[in-house]
């Protein structure tokens, strides 16, 4: 059974960077095309971005287009999420997802058929 499970969120100071950790175990994480989804309190679970198999293609929201960056590399079985520039909107619970389906990259929440737990991220003004 695979698992997925985040790490590095953190408090932080607007305009501060921080990187995300997305580690898969039990399966190789080439299988699978992985995506970055948020969590703000009260309200709906949002994309941010998502990756190819290969890291070759990737997608993001309006939100994260310039400021966050995806990238994964597959020999360590692990996924990133580079963000700058961050703001007090950006805090969230960040969660990986990931989808053994072959239907590519998407921004579509049920695509996704496996998730982790969530890391915290919270950005003070």
């Amino acid at each position: 059974q695979v698992q997925f499970v985040e790490s590095g969120g953190k408090l932080l100071q607007a305009g501060g960077s921080l990187r995300l950790s997305c580690a898969a175990s039990g399966r190789t994480l080439s299988l699978y095309d992985m995506a970055w989804f948020r969590q703000a309190q009260g309200k709906e679970r949002e994309f941010v971005g998502a990756i190819s198999r290969s890291g070759g293609s990737t997608i993001y929201a309006d939100s994260a287009k310039g400021r966050f960056t995806i990238s994964r590399d597959n020999a360590k079985n692990t996924m990133y999420l580079q963000m700058n520039s961050l703001k007090p909107e950006d805090t969230a619970v960040y969660y990986c997802a990931a989808s053994d389906r072959m239907t590519g990259i998407s921004d579509i929440i049920g695509r996704y058929n496996y998730w982790g737990e969530g890391t915290q991220v919270t950005v003070s003004s």
